[in-house]
């Protein structure tokens, strides 16, 4: 049995010659004495075109075969270089191998978003869905494939864990449902993670590079189009590597993967660039062809925003974190991403290194246009008194986070590490502005039925 995504890769050498296809049929355009078939195999965007005649025993059968039906088709590979399409399949017999109902909701006409975001379980099966996913899958081999081939090791962290890493109590509490934590499974309060960081941090102590990729949870009741409370998140932690070889490692790593996504996906990345973003592939290339990415500090990306002369509705202040519309102003004006640096110590986390200021610390968010941030990383706090200082200002709990100090205490070392969404980092390449549509089944509040 052939494959589509082979009989696009060499048409040539199956001119003439009798192929077997199996799929799904996504169009039929049955006529009085012939009809036309589009059919999907999974394994290439393209579909293929079977045509098929009254000669056939079961003609009259084949004319009632239902979209989303899976059927076998065996024929001739005819060339049709004056098509659209390089060849078509001449049917010579067409099983039906899994009939599909009347009730099919995917048609062959267009529909909207929020309508298929009801049926994730079957919206893989329209051209968006199909390239989205296709995208996704091939962006996380690229991720594997930069870290391997830069001697990371890969490592899986846990995603039941005891401590809040981001330390902003936004938790999904995992319980079997006992009212007293002390007799509960296992006897204290656990959560969800919200973040790899933390785990992954020792391991960069033993093996200097390593990153983990895995899912991540957070209970924050938002209902943006950037939201979501499960995603999957990229974490490269590096030991001997400051602030500077973190935005270094964050951009080769970014320009990569773009460069992989356009080099081996051609048919959705066009997909893309005609029907959800004109220009896509343009900008992407901007970004992968730019000499280095801007870098600018905290403070005066906000003297830049207050000297613009833009009113925005939220006007932008040093202390605080910078709005959609001011990430939005920052990568027009410089015409690509930027790496705003040195954030103020009250918005970021405990562990990152603070600065010689007292009120900055070495903290990075590249801004990529469209899409806003799309990475936070830091240079890490690796003074024992100063990070144990710094949790004790925010008053937490340092006996739940005893064995992640330990890795001060014992060999600590100057290291710098990075957050990379990658529901954040899909929209960006595919220009879908909503991260429900690159997710397979969106977790969002008031959402969970599948």
């Amino acid at each position: 049995m052939e494959l589509l995504k082979d009989l696009f890769k060499d048409c040539k050498s199956y001119a003439d010659k009798d192929v077997v296809l199996s799929g799904w049929l996504r169009n039929n355009r049955a006529q009085k004495e012939f009809g036309f078939i589009d059919l999907s195999d999974g394994t290439t965007f393209k579909t293929v075109q079977v045509v098929y005649d009254c000669n056939l025993a079961n003609f009259t059968e084949i004319q009632h075969i239902r979209c989303g039906a899976s059927i076998c088709v065996k024929g001739k590979f005819v060339l049709t270089p004056d098509a659209k399409q390089p060849f078509e399949i001449h049917a010579e017999e067409v099983v039906l191998l899994g009939d599909s109902g009347e009730d099919y909701p995917i048609q062959p006409k267009r529909h909207t978003r929020e309508f298929l975001r009801e049926l994730p379980h079957l919206r893989v099966r329209t051209n968006l869905f199909n390239a989205v996913f296709r995208i996704r899958s091939e962006a996380a081999f690229a991720i594997h494939t930069f870290f391997h081939e830069k001697g990371f090791t890969y490592v899986h962290t846990p995603i039941i864990t005891s401590n809040d890493g981001e330390g902003a109590g936004q938790l999904f509490s995992v319980t079997t449902a006992s009212k007293n934590p002390q007799t509960d499974f296992f006897g204290k309060n656990v959560f969800l993670t919200v973040t790899g960081q933390l785990h992954v941090e020792p391991y960069a102590m033993a093996f200097r590079n390593v990153y983990t990729f895995g899912p991540a949870f957070r209970a924050e009741n938002s209902n943006t189009q950037k939201h979501a409370s499960e995603f999957w998140m990229i974490e490269p932690e590096m030991a001997f590597a400051d602030l500077n070889d973190e935005m270094n490692m964050v951009e080769e790593l970014v320009k990569y993967i773009i460069g992989y996504v356009l080099k081996n996906c051609p048919n959705e990345m066009a997909f893309f660039d005609s029907f959800v973003e004109k220009g896509l592939i343009d900008r992407l290339n901007a970004v992968l062809n730019s000499k280095s990415f801007v870098r600018i500090t905290h403070h005066d990306a906000i003297d830049l925003l207050k000297n613009s002369g833009v009113k925005f509705e939220n006007t932008p202040k040093y202390g605080e974190d910078l709005a959609t519309e001011h990430e939005k102003y920052l990568t027009s004006h410089f015409n690509g991403p930027v790496f705003v640096y040195n954030w103020p110590k009250d918005i970021k986390a405990f562990y990152m290194r603070l600065n010689d200021d007292g009120e900055t610390v070495a903290a990075s968010d590249l801004l990529v246009p469209e899409s806003g941030e799309l990475v936070g990383g830091s240079q890490r706090e690796e003074r024992l008194d100063v990070l144990l200082n710094r949790m004790n200002e925010l008053h937490m709990k340092k006996e739940t986070l005893d064995w992640y100090v330990d890795t001060r205490r014992y060999g600590g070392c100057v290291h710098s590490g990075f957050g990379l969404g990658f529901e954040r980092l899909i929209m960006f390449l595919t220009g879908v502005d909503n991260i429900r549509d690159v997710e397979s089944y969106p977790r969002t509040p008031n959402n969970c039925d599948f």
